[in-house]
């Protein structure tokens, strides 16, 4: 019997637990010194940390054997402009060994750097080239920190709340450079069409006439 099947035949007969609120609580156990809190949510185990301590948070899940988290799904990061820290940084690790999933998030502030998770998953390589590209956080120790989706030399971050939805440049090719370039959006005016009149509002007023032609008792009242 392996120890994931003997934590799980313990919590069962004797804590009452759930094999997720069991590894739950090993993680609080293992992880005293850098976990700010952890609960199970919506049937995964979502753990909070530091920022700083995000690689060191993922080497251990990943090398604790009853944890055994050895499998990084994805990272991504989420922008709350108003908070003081403004993204939170998010990971989707995998334990095969139990089947389960952990997510651990680390709260982000503006400017500020975080550790770089390639030493622990190589598979974070290109996605951190993605959260700084689409958000503009900066991971340290990153062996090739380069924009990945957007062109050379554009401006901004897209995925930020407060980037605008036309962007600030726009590309066309240009007939007499003969080549693609890279403009200010300019946006005409008299080529926009503003309807402020919402679709659902005026589906009801053609049902409410449909309905008073239909009786002319309430319509005349």
């Amino acid at each position: 019997m392996t120890e994931t099947e003997m934590m799980k035949d313990m919590s069962d007969e004797q804590t009452g637990q759930s094999p997720l609120e069991a590894m739950a609580e090993h993680i609080r156990d293992s992880g005293a010194v850098m976990v700010l809190a952890c609960d199970v949510v919506q049937g995964e185990i979502e753990v909070r940390v530091n920022a700083s301590d995000v690689s060191s948070a993922l080497a251990l899940f990943r090398d604790d054997r009853q944890a055994a988290f050895t499998q990084l799904i994805d990272l991504t990061a989420v922008d709350y402009p108003d908070r003081k820290h403004r993204f939170d940084m998010i990971y989707q690790v995998l334990s095969m060994q139990n089947n389960m999933r952990l997510r651990l998030v680390a709260a982000v502030g503006e400017g500020q750097a975080v550790p770089s998770a390639t030493g622990v998953f190589m598979s974070a390589n290109w996605a951190e080239r993605e959260v700084w590209d689409m958000f503009g956080i900066f991971f340290s120790g990153h062996p090739d920190l380069r924009r990945l989706l957007t062109d050379y030399g554009f401006e901004g971050h897209p995925l930020r709340k407060d980037f605008p939805l036309t962007g600030h440049v726009e590309v066309r090719y240009d007939d007499t450079q003969r080549r693609v370039i890279n403009e200010p959006v300019h946006l005409v005016q008299e080529l926009r069409d503003f309807d402020f009149l919402s679709p659902w509002e005026g589906m009801h007023s053609e049902f409410d006439g449909a309905y008073n032609t239909q009786d002319p008792d309430k319509s005349a009242k």
